[in-house]
């Protein structure tokens, strides 16, 4: 192969001569999302120095670089912002505790006195990963929420309730897709239905989730009421 030459070889040699490197410092490290690797992963933040190289000896420096994100796993690095997706393991608990809270506020919605619907919300909850939930813990729960006035709510929609699912719901709606905010209304909506047709104050409960999840209220009064609809 011929050697490159003119303005082109001048610039590849310069290239070769002075270079700009960075010397990275790690400042923290902990678990994370990694987007590149696809799963959960330890991650080292790393702050850098930049300096311009005169045949690999540092002569001037050229700034800070990051801070940036290095997964111990693929080497990569990512800007900040990546620590603010939740781990696999984190997402999981976030999803499990918002159907226990919503499962929960129906319930409180209609009353404890319907067995199937407590056997419905039971089985949902067990589902979402809480596998020594009963029927009788959700109940003693509820009626436990109810007489806590300062922390649940005495009316339907009231500010406790709305507090309640806000503070399960908020941290877990960025990262759900639309398709999993509707699923999780949905869970709720089946919880009401499974003894009979919603009661005022199970809609208006389920209108607050939907607010919680971010769901237009059109999308809430479709979704509520395509439950309804057996499939």
């Amino acid at each position: 192969m011929l050697p490159v030459r003119g303005r082109d070889g001048r610039a590849a040699r310069a290239a070769r001569i002075l270079r700009t490197r960075t010397a990275w410092t790690p400042v923290g490290d902990g678990e994370f999302f990694c987007p590149g690797c696809g799963g959960d992963r330890n991650y080292q933040r790393l702050t850098g120095r930049r300096r311009l190289t005169l045949l690999g000896v540092p002569v001037l420096p050229r700034g800070a670089a990051g801070p940036v994100v290095e997964c111990a796993a693929c080497g990569h690095h990512f800007g900040t912002e990546v620590l603010d997706h939740p781990t696999t393991r984190r997402f999981s608990a976030m999803l499990r505790d918002a159907v226990h809270t919503v499962a929960l506020a129906v319930l409180a919605a209609g009353g404890t006195g319907s067995r199937t619907a407590l056997e419905t919300a039971a089985a949902t909850v067990r589902a979402a990963g809480f596998a020594d939930c009963t029927e009788d813990r959700l109940a003693a729960l509820v009626e436990a929420l109810a007489a806590d006035t300062g922390r649940y709510f005495e009316q339907p929609c009231g500010a406790g309730l709305t507090i309640e699912l806000h503070e399960a719901l908020d941290p877990l709606t960025p990262h759900l897709a639309p398709a999993g905010r509707e699923s999780l209304l949905l869970q709720g909506a089946r919880i009401a239905l499974a003894d009979g047709p919603y009661t005022p104050a199970e809609r208006d409960a389920l209108t607050t989730v939907g607010a919680a999840l971010a769901i237009c209220s059109d999308d809430v009064t479709r979704l509520l009421a395509a439950a309804r609809t057996p499939s």
